[in-house]
């Protein structure tokens, strides 16, 4: 019987098993979909595809630099003690590495681990070490360098937050530095030609409002909103927010100062986005006791 596409999404959509798992259940059992579902059973990713259900904000961050290319990779797991568990970590190191030679998630979820793709070795991970655990995203950049930094450290190369910083030359020193200030600010983009027009405009409506609620003439109140947005893009966006290692000048004006240029930044920090459901330790305990 042909294996169809059809047939591969209706039995991951019932085991939540990975693509290739599924294919290969559907060529052993001839397509047969009971039987498939049974064979990812017996080989214990049936019982991972149950846990795929639970939030996994937890993880860590991965950074890889390869020449002038530079990767973070976010891997998520339920709990921090899975964070911290070696075999994970050595996982997602290698699932960094992997990622140097792809462009985006879906092509790192079938990229070659070691004989197996890395969608097809998460699922095994959850199934051996029994939490839920994804592949969320991945940042990749390019420059004449490429320097990394991870917060929070659990382990070479990995941690809670990591950054990748972008220079038009060498100077690993500094870049390593405006990583450090990324880490902490936080900027939404390098400059103001690049930042999100939707965000601009959200703040230029607010701006507004509060300018006009003054009762100032229209004239002064566009001048007040010329000023504020002058501000916001100072507090926004790289190149002009003040340099934490010398807020006497902007992060710019410091790479100038340093000989180089900051032409990109990336920033991936764990569970960022994810709404974590919370449970009180009895509600807890309970769920446990009922199975």
């Amino acid at each position: 019987m042909a294996i169809t596409a059809a047939l591969v999404k209706e039995l991951r959509d019932k085991t939540g098993a990975g693509m290739m798992d599924a294919k290969k259940a559907l060529t052993e059992t001839d397509g047969d979909m009971e039987a498939a579902v049974d064979w990812l059973r017996t080989k214990g990713l049936a019982k991972a595809a149950k846990k795929s259900g639970r939030t996994a904000a937890e993880g860590l961050v991965a950074v890889a630099v390869e020449g002038g290319k530079g990767v973070a990779v976010e891997v998520n797991s339920e709990t921090d003690f899975v964070a911290k568990n070696a075999e994970f970590q050595s996982m997602v190191k290698a699932i960094s590495v992997a990622a140097l030679n792809v462009s985006d998630v879906e092509a790192l979820n079938a990229a070659d681990l070691g004989g197996k793709s890395v969608e097809a070795t998460l699922t095994d991970k959850i199934a051996t070490i029994g939490e839920n655990m994804t592949l969320r995203r991945m940042a990749a950049l390019e420059g004449a360098s490429v320097v990394s930094y991870v917060h929070n450290a659990a382990a070479d190369g990995m941690g809670k937050i990591g950054v990748l910083v972008a220079l038009s030359g060498e100077n690993e020193a500094f870049g390593r530095q405006v990583a450090m200030h990324v880490a902490a600010i936080n900027p939404a983009s390098l400059s103001e030609a690049d930042i999100n027009p939707e965000l601009v405009e959200r703040e230029k409506t607010v701006l507004t409002e509060q300018a006009r609620e003054s009762g100032k003439p229209e004239a002064v109140i566009e001048k007040m909103i010329e000023g504020r947005m002058k501000k916001f893009f100072s507090e926004v966006t790289l190149l002009n927010q003040a340099f934490v290692i010398n807020p006497d000048l902007t992060v710019g004006a410091a790479a100038k100062e340093a000989g180089v240029e900051v032409t990109g930044f990336a920033r991936i920090e764990v569970g960022e986005g994810i709404e974590k459901v919370e449970e009180d330790f009895a509600a807890e305990v309970a769920k446990a006791a009922q199975g």
